[in-house]
């Protein structure tokens, strides 16, 4: 079996390829800097190169796809070439070089409308509806992914919510980082329920789509831990993890919508070199639930979350 996992030099990516790897299989990654991980042929490249594109699926039975641009905000047109036209020609190329499992991670982002999101399973991704321009294409590109599926080429979209682990640069570290520098409220006092999803239940779930592929293609399926929380009892577990003191000022949730809408316009004429502080995305998803029902996704991939939250923070506080 060969595997190829895009992106591997993310934070989720990398804990895939190197998952898939201790499993015996052959393991190949394609994305524009080194993956990092031990035994993999690592094939440099962009997604929306057809050239690397096609000479990284040679041989390859199964692709995971997590390449993608992650940002609060950015060039629309960075988005659209990357989440889908990218994903587009993967899949495409996929098909003809005999790939009969395809993997694509996506995001609940692409079912978000503004509001809460409560008990529900995966709705339908919608590019229309979704909020920012992350959550549209990559959106649209699951439903691009999904159209591909057929008996020969099996397609199915992960939907991992706010992952999360010792190592991560992104979540954890920006909450961190700005929490310590007091750059950090809670929005509507932090009460909204929401879900995530520690690093090795993200990974999981994903090589267990690849595992389930013959009855379970064609579907997207949420993942998390099962576990909601408030977002200030998550924010102040990782806070604390790193000897931080959580942040302890709130603002109300019209309020950072409206700074985050004025922060946009701002970032639109003049980008800041680190990812904006608030956008009318960031609030809704910080101030709105986002919890979910794993029934169909423990029933399909034949999975269930192995890590608690209460071992995944323990984790975290041990690797500061």
């Amino acid at each position: 079996m060969t595997v190829l996992v895009t992106g591997a030099s993310g934070f989720l990516g990398q804990a895939v390829a190197t998952a898939v790897a201790s499993r015996g299989e052959e393991v190949r990654t394609l994305q524009r800097r080194p993956s990092g991980v031990t035994g993999a042929d690592d094939r440099r490249g962009s997604v929306t190169d057809a050239a690397a594109v096609a000479r990284a699926l040679d041989g390859v039975d199964t692709v995971i796809h997590l390449a993608a641009k992650v940002s609060l905000a950015g060039d629309p047109r960075d988005f659209r070439r990357v989440n889908v036209d990218g994903t587009r020609a993967l899949l495409d190329a996929a098909a003809r070089a005999g790939v009969t499992r395809f993997v694509h991670v996506s995001s609940p982002s692409v079912a978000h409308t503004g509001a809460a999101l409560a008990g529900v399973g995966a709705e339908p991704a919608s590019p229309r509806h979704a909020r920012g321009e992350y959550a549209r294409t990559k959106a649209e590109a699951e439903l691009i992914a999904l159209s591909a599926d057929t008996a020969g080429f099996g397609v199915l979209a992960i939907r991992p919510h706010l992952v999360w682990g010792p190592g991560d640069p992104q979540l954890v570290a920006r909450i961190v980082a700005r929490a310590e520098a007091g750059r950090l409220p809670l929005i509507g006092g932090g009460a909204a329920l929401v879900d995530s999803t520690y690093i090795d239940n993200a990974v999981t779930a994903i090589i267990a789509g690849a595992d389930r592929m013959s009855t379970a293609h064609g579907r997207p399926y949420i993942v998390t831990n099962g576990e909601p929380r408030p977002v200030g009892e998550l924010i102040a577990r990782m806070c604390r993890a790193a000897g931080v003191s959580p942040p302890s000022w709130s603002v109300p949730a019209w309020l950072a919508r409206g700074v985050g809408g004025v922060v946009e316009r701002v970032w639109a004429v003049r980008p800041g070199a680190d990812e904006p502080p608030m956008t009318r995305f960031l609030a809704e998803q910080l101030s709105t639930a986002h919890w979910f029902d794993l029934r169909e996704t423990r029933a399909a991939l034949d999975w269930s979350p192995e890590v608690t939250l209460e071992e995944g923070f323990a984790r975290l506080a041990a690797a500061a």
